[in-house]
C-alpha cells in the first residue's frame, strides 16, 4: 500500500509534457502565494497528497487506465500530420471533466461552498461539514453522471506557433463562459457544465491547447481539428485562465520563461476572486397574486425568527481581461431558457427538461 500512498490529483502523465525537456523528472513552477519561482522542482511531488483519494486505493486504481490512455493520446497528438479524430474528441471531453472534478482546488471549492452555506444558514452542527477528502470522493463519484453535460461540446486543438508557451497549473481543466461573463442577457446568473456559452480549456503541452466550446454560441474555424495561434497575446489570454483558476502553482517547461510568467501573473492577479462562493439568505415576505415572495434578510435580523426561508448560493467566476481571438462569436447563434432559475442552457439539454417549455434567444 505504501507504494500508492502519494496520490496525484493532477497526474504525472499529464504534467510530463510541461516538465523540463519533457522527461518527467523536474518542472519549473511559480507559486502565486509566495510570488516565488522555482527553476527545478521534482515532478513526483507536484499536485499530490498522501491518500488523497482514500486508503482503500479503489479510486486511485480506477483512474490509472484513464491516465494511461491520456498518455497514449498525447504521444499521438504531437506526431506530424496528426488529425483530431472523433474518438479522441470524445476522450478529451471525458478527461477534461474528470480532471476538472479531481483536483485539490475543486475539493477546496466544494468545502468552501458547504461552509458558506452553513454560515449563512446559521448551522452549527457538523452534520453538514465536509472535509477535503470527502469532497473529492463525492465529486469523483458523480463524474459518470456529469458526462452527458459535456458530450455535446465541440472540440478542437490550438497549435502554438509563437515563442511563448502554454502553461499548466495545479487545476488545469478550466470551466469558463465568455457569453455569461460579457453579455447583458444572463447578467446576475451563474453558470455550470450545461450552460449556454460554456468553454472548457485544457493545456496539453507548451505547444498544444485543447478547447471545447458551445457551437451554438461560438465559432472556432479549424482544419482537421487544428487552429494555429500566431500571436503571443492570444497565448497570454489563454494562459490567464490558468492564473485565475489555479489554487497555488502554475507550471512552465523551461526556467527561461520566469520573467514572462511573472509579467503574466502581475497582469492577472487583481482579477483573481477573493471568495469562490456567495450565499444569500431570504425569508418569507408574504403571498402576492398566489405566489410566495421572499426578501433578503437584513444584517440585524435573526434567522431563527423566521419559519420559512430560502438560501441562494452562487459561484464567483473570475472574469478575464481579454479573450483569445480564436474564439469568435457565432452569427445567428442560439441559447435556450425557460425563464426559471435553471438559467440559459445549450440546445442538447432542453430535451431533459421538456423542450416545449423553452424559448430560443439570439446570444449576441
Amino acid at each position: 500500500m505504501a507504494s500508492n500512498k502519494n496520490q496525484h490529483f493532477v497526474p504525472r502523465a499529464y504534467l510530463k509534457a510541461f516538465s523540463m525537456d519533457g522527461k518527467g523528472a523536474a518542472i519549473s513552477l511559480f507559486n502565486l502565494d509566495q510570488n516565488r519561482f522555482v527553476p527545478s522542482a521534482p515532478l513526483k511531488h507536484q499536485c499530490s497528497r498522501d491518500y488523497f483519494y482514500g486508503e482503500d486505493l479503489h479510486m486511485e486504481k480506477a483512474l490509472q487506465p484513464v491516465e494511461g490512455r491520456y498518455a497514449n493520446l498525447v504521444r499521438e497528438v504531437v506526431l506530424p500530420g496528426y488529425i483530431l479524430s472523433e474518438d479522441h474528441r470524445d476522450f478529451l471531453r471525458q478527461f477534461w471533466l474528470i480532471q476538472h472534478l479531481r483536483t485539490e482546488a475543486a475539493s477546496i471549492r466544494m468545502v468552501q461552498f458547504t461552509e458558506q452555506f452553513r454560515h449563512t444558514a446559521g448551522i452549527d452542527s457538523d452534520e453538514f461539514k465536509m472535509e477535503i477528502k470527502e469532497a473529492v470522493q463525492h465529486s469523483m463519484s458523480v463524474a459518470i453522471e456529469q458526462l452527458p453535460f459535456v458530450q455535446d461540446m465541440k472540440v478542437c486543438l490550438l497549435r502554438n506557433r509563437t515563442n511563448e508557451p502554454f502553461i499548466a497549473s495545479d487545476d488545469p481543466a478550466v470551466l469558463t463562459n465568455r457569453w455569461h461573463l460579457d453579455s447583458p442577457i444572463p447578467r446576475g446568473k451563474s453558470f455550470g457544465l450545461g450552460a449556454a456559452g460554456s468553454l472548457f480549456l485544457l493545456p496539453i503541452s507548451p505547444k498544444i491547447q485543447c478547447i471545447a466550446y458551445d457551437g451554438d454560441v461560438y465559432s472556432i474555424p479549424h482544419e482537421m481539428g487544428w487552429v494555429d495561434v500566431r500571436r503571443a497575446a492570444d497565448v497570454h489570454a489563454i494562459n490567464q485562465h490558468q492564473f485565475l483558476n489555479c489554487n497555488a502553482n502554475v507550471y512552465v517547461h523551461d526556467k527561461a520563461y520566469e520573467h514572462s510568467v511573472r509579467l503574466q501573473f502581475n497582469a492577472a492577479k487583481h482579477l483573481r476572486p477573493i471568495v469562490k462562493h456567495r450565499a444569500h439568505y431570504a425569508v418569507y415576505d408574504g403571498t402576492h397574486d398566489g405566489a410566495s415572495r421572499y426578501r433578503l434578510l437584513e444584517s440585524h435580523e435573526d434567522p431563527a425568527e423566521h419559519e420559512r426561508a430560502l438560501i441562494h448560493t452562487e459561484t464567483v467566476h473570475p472574469r478575464p481581461s481579454v479573450w483569445p481571438t480564436q474564439i469568435v462569436r457565432r452569427r445567428n447563434g442560439a441559447v435556450f431558457t425557460d425563464g426559471t432559475g435553471l438559467g440559459f442552457v445549450r440546445r442538447r439539454h432542453i430535451d431533459w427538461h421538456g423542450a416545449d417549455r423553452f424559448r430560443k434567444l439570439r446570444p449576441w
